[in-house]
Order: C-alpha cells, then structure tokens, then sequence
C-alpha cells in the first residue's frame, strides 16, 4: 500500500500537517478510552494513530517525518482517523501528490428489495441482513427483540463485530461470547482479503484494535470463517435460554448482502419461547406506538 516517490512532494509539509491535526484531538474524540492520565504532549499519540488506521508506527513516523510516501487508501483512512473535512481533505491529498477520491468509492449499500420482503414476512423467525463489512442493512422486529434494538444505534456504528465487541450487554446474552467473538473477527478478516483497502473497514480493525485486547489478540491469528451455518446459545433477560440454528443465505443480486435467520425444532423449548419472545416483541411495539385520538 505504499506509493513511489514522484516528483517534488512537499512531504515534510505532508508530516507537519499530520502532525498539527494529530495534536488537536483526543482519545475520547476518536472513541478510545481515556486512562484519565496526564499526557506529556497534547492530541493523539503516533502509535494510537496507526493502530486506529490499521497501519504500522513506523509507517506512520516515517510519514509525519517526510520519510515516506503514502498510497491514496491509506491517505483516505488517515483522514477519517483525523477526523478531517473535505477541504482538509483535499489538502492532504494534494500534498502527497495524490488524485482524491470520492469518500463512498463503494457507495452505500441498501437492502435489496427482495431481501426485505423476506424480512417483512418472518414475523416468528428472527432475521437480519448484512451487508460489507458485516454492517447490518435490515432487520425484523424478533431480531431487535432476540439481539438489541438496532434503531437506537447510529448507522455509522450498525455493525456486527462492533456491536459484538463495545456493547456490554453482548457479554451476558451470547452464553458463549467468546466463541461468538472470535467467528465474528474471522468473518471480518475473510472480508478484509476481499477488500483489503476498503476505508471503513480498516478503520473499523483500527478502532476495535485499539478499544479491545481480545480482538487485537484475535485479528493478529489471521484466523478466517465464512457465513455458513452454526448454533449458538443465547441467555436472553426476557424469556432464558435459546438454543438456535443459525443459517446464511446469500442474495444473488448482491453477494455483499446475507440474510442471517435463528430458527429451533418445532416442539422444542426453544421454539415456544421464541413464540412468547414475538408476543412480548409485539406488546411493546404496541405500548410505544403513539395513541390514536
């Protein structure tokens, strides 16, 4: 992901304004935990910048030194870590010789139409549909009731490995979260192999590298997995313990897009509590439609 030296690139100019914009934000701004210590020098360290953009700290002192010429994907993650506007942006670029690109190169993915049929029709199974990244596009309301309400999480943030990783309440209702964990981050890196420099997704390696240890131990195995099927156990706060079969299809339309569904034999424990689950799920969507007068 390196680019050549061409022609005369102010790079040290490049290096003093990485610098500069390094130093006016803060852990808490780019979502690290602040350890509430007293830091010798103000803004982000050299080495929480490469880890949030998934790069080496070597790499990224050579750059800030005048050392090294960055590739326009890394130069694109470097602007969102530094949380830069668009001429900010386009200034960056300039300086390191670069043409800019557009920031959604990939455009944003929506749920294809027939995919969210399936949904609306699922009312007793509990489905979700993701897209890149494993970003979740689409869900039925079992699945809100089954996981979290993924309305109240911001777009930006509607993702599963992250959901997995930085939500507290994933810990006690994944039986074995561990396990869950671990599939999550090989699902992740089998999808990094097949966008190895998509933006948003070396950002999100770089923020959940830095957020969690486990994931940054798990991430460094370079283990991988793909979205087939499995069972996992979840201890739910409503109605106890699920045991459910989880199975992917992938939309020929789209083969970024899967739809994921939880089901249980008919007859089994399982399967009544996910009926009593849909019952509370439609209760509560009830109590929180406004009243008709």
């Amino acid at each position: 992901m390196l680019g050549s030296m061409t022609g005369n690139v102010p790079l040290n100019e490049l290096g003093e304004f990485l610098k500069k914009r390094r130093g006016e934000l803060s852990p808490r701004t780019v979502g690290l935990p602040d350890a509430g210590r007293t830091r010798r020098v103000a803004g982000l360290r050299r080495e929480e910048v490469a880890q949030l953009a998934s790069i080496s700290t070597d790499y990224y002192t050579r750059l800030e030194q005048g050392r090294m010429q960055a590739s326009a994907a890394v130069l694109d993650v470097l602007a969102r870590v530094l949380h830069l506007d668009d001429d900010e942006r386009a200034y960056l670029f300039q300086l390191a010789g670069k043409t800019t690109t557009a920031r959604g190169r990939r455009g944003r993915q929506q749920v294809q139409p027939q995919l969210q049929r399936v949904l609306d029709d699922l009312t007793a199974t509990p489905a979700i549909v993701q897209g890149r990244r494993g970003d979740i596009l689409a869900w039925n309301a079992l699945a809100a009731a089954l996981v979290t309400d993924f309305s109240r999480i911001p777009e930006k943030h509607r993702n599963y490995p992250r959901i997995i990783f930085t939500d507290p309440a994933m810990r006690t209702l994944y039986a074995d979260w561990k396990t869950s964990a671990q599939t999550a981050v090989a699902q992740l890196r089998m999808e990094a192999a097949k966008y190895p420099e998509d933006p948003r997704l070396i950002e999100l390696v770089g923020e959940l590298s830095m957020r969690d240890e486990q994931f940054a131990r798990w991430w460094g195995d370079h283990r991988v997995a793909s979205r087939t099927v499995g069972t996992k156990t979840l201890d739910h706060p409503v109605v106890g313990e699920l045991v459910l079969d989880w199975d992917t299809l992938t939309a020929n339309t789209d083969p970024d897009q899967h739809l994921t569904v939880w089901t249980a034999a008919p007859g089994s424990p399982t399967h009544e509590r996910l009926r009593i689950l849909a019952s509370w799920a439609a209760d509560q969507n009830l109590a929180a439609s406004p009243s008709l007068t």
